[in-house]
């Protein structure tokens, strides 16, 4: 590997979604706002939002769908600990699409019958439909 390039590495509790050791810049929403990483960054700990983590590289740019999880970063590894994660060409948009709808309908619900639970859930789905549906590319 390169001085210039970091190792990503995203797993879930299913196993590897994503290896790449020629990143020229990795970006990711964690818990305190947008980062982004490139090689030789000081080690680090941080808590992922749900959005899009990019890969940059010289010849290209993938996007991750991770919802939630963590990022560990350590001599020029990034490994992301994600509760779930897709790469663009893995989503099923019609079930994406799908998933926003009901979110939004137990979002209606919740408010009706002012069930603050459900509407929090209801939120999450949402976003991590919504995240899906961006890095899918629709």
């Amino acid at each position: 590997m390169a001085d210039h390039n970091l190792k990503v590495t995203i797993v879930t509790p299913d196993g590897s979604v994503y290896d790449r050791d020629d990143a020229t810049m990795l970006i990711l929403k964690t818990g305190g706002g947008e980062m982004g990483v490139l090689a030789n960054h000081l080690p680090f700990v941080a808590t992922l939002k749900i959005d899009a983590v990019r890969i940059q590289s010289d010849d290209k740019e993938d996007q991750v769908a991770v919802c939630g999880g963590f990022v560990e970063f350590s001599n020029n590894l990034a490994t992301i600990v994600a509760d779930s994660a897709e790469t663009s060409v893995e989503i099923d948009i019609e079930r994406a699409q799908s998933a926003k709808t009901r979110a939004e309908e137990h979002i209606q619900h919740a408010n009706e019958v002012h069930d603050q639970d459900e509407l929090k859930r209801a939120e999450v789905a949402l976003k991590r439909a919504i995240n899906r549906l961006k890095v899918s590319g629709k």
